[in-house]
């Protein structure tokens, strides 16, 4: 019997967590569709809802170390190894794992994202789409089903994107990588290892914030210049962004996780220490506020740095402490089933209402004159479809093809068998 190949049972998750999931993507979704009516970046609507990929990344890094630091076969220093579990985690079943995890819903929101692609009507930012044939379209979609970002000479949108199908899908083309990054070595790190990762990580982050451009990429984004915006493209800027975005939240979330799971005198001594009544209506609330604080410094030039600086705070400091303090407190009753219909629906959301946001943005060009009546009614309408078919794709879809996937890539493990 090979051990290896058992399909280990999830752990207990942390429902608070997965609630506050949920409602960043929902916070994304409304994001994108203000910054449709956008007049740039220093006035958009919920300003800081780009922030959301960078929370994204710490509960991430979070979850994969609570889910598997514990069991692969040589335990990470300063960590327990929980009996019957040592050797179960191999390399290639990690991978498998995430597989059935992230990629389902990766190949429905480009499937999506293919279909208006034809569908979404015309815009002036768009300017490859009516010159585009159908079989360049299929080859991208090949391409982007595999998670291979596409090149720019393969760009059929106009945008530069890793996947000018789906846009949003960028940030796990950099998940993946972190994962592969873990899995490969960084699960080797002894804690304090890893805190010097990360705090060399906090200062790509301050020099991103900052505008600090020691590598001589960010010239190119004034746009955007004190703020972490990118990261979906394959320009040296934009490799930068990603791979600063990626590196900080995710392993400090993986460290977070080390330190708050048994791996600290402290947080074993003091378990309540990040315990808060109702926390994750506290929590949700913190979000609210951060990713809808207008731009810090206004639109005067002069004092863009003030942005940039609230941008690090959060990314450095208050995410992690939201995350402890969701994974710390509890819910239960009503709050919990809530939490479970967000944390449910909130990777196929994000995963696939972006294709929406497309045909938002040719309908809201071809209709200005229309009352602005007309445009809140159809963008509350967008954001209620996108969470129904968020909801359609995970039950009819996500969660059919992952257990097809567990039976056919892994054997259950017997009752009293671990």
């Amino acid at each position: 019997m090979d051990k290896n190949n058992l399909y280990l049972a999830s752990k207990p998750r942390y429902e608070i967590l997965d609630g506050l999931r949920g409602v960043a993507a929902m916070l994304v979704v409304a994001f994108h569709l203000f910054e449709t009516y956008s007049a740039g970046v220093p006035y958009q609507i919920i300003n800081h809802g780009y922030l959301a990929v960078d929370f994204f990344f710490v509960l991430s890094g979070f979850v994969v170390g609570y889910a598997y630091d514990d069991r692969w076969g040589t335990p990470q220093s300063g960590t327990a190894s929980p009996k019957g579990e040592g050797g179960r985690l191999t390399l290639w079943s990690f991978c498998k794992r995430r597989l059935i995890r992230l990629h389902p819903m990766l190949v429905m929101g480009t499937l999506i994202g293919l279909l208006f692609f034809y569908f979404g009507g015309d815009h002036p930012d768009f300017p490859h789409l009516n010159e585009t044939p159908v079989w360049l379209a299929i080859v991208v979609t090949l391409l982007c089903l595999t998670m291979i970002p596409a090149p720019l000479s393969l760009d059929i949108r106009g945008w530069g994107e890793m996947n000018p199908l789906n846009g949003a899908t960028w940030s796990l083309f950099w998940e993946y990588l972190a994962n592969i990054a873990y899995a490969l070595f960084i699960r080797r790190f002894s804690k304090t290892l890893l805190a010097i990762f990360v705090l060399c990580s906090a200062v790509l982050t301050v020099i991103l914030c900052l505008n600090i451009d020691v590598f001589d990429c960010l010239a190119v984004r004034d746009y955007a210049q004190y703020t972490v915006i990118g990261g979906w493209s394959l320009t040296p800027d934009q490799i930068q962004i990603g791979i600063t975005r990626l590196l900080y939240p995710f392993f400090c979330g993986l460290l977070l996780s080390r330190l708050m799971n048994g791996g600290s005198r402290f947080f074993t001594r003091h378990p309540s220490f990040f315990t808060l009544k109702a926390g994750f209506w506290w929590c949700s609330l913190a979000l609210i506020i951060l990713f809808a604080m207008p731009r810090v410094g206004g639109a005067a030039p002069e004092n863009f740095w003030m942005n940039g600086i609230y941008e690090a705070v959060c990314i450095l400091f208050v995410f992690p402490l939201i995350v402890a303090v969701g994974a710390g407190s509890s819910t239960k009753g009503r709050t919990a089933a809530i939490n479970k219909f967000l944390g449910d629906i909130s990777y196929p959301l994000y995963v696939t209402h972006y294709p929406l946001i497309y045909w938002q943005m040719s309908w809201a060009t071809t209709h200005k004159d229309l009352p602005t009546s007309v445009h809140v009614f159809v963008a509350l309408c967008i954001f209620v479809l996108a969470i129904a078919i968020a909801y359609a794709s995970l039950k009819l879809y996500d969660e059919p093809v992952r257990e097809w996937l567990k039976k056919k890539w892994f054997r259950r493990a017997k009752k009293g068998q671990s």
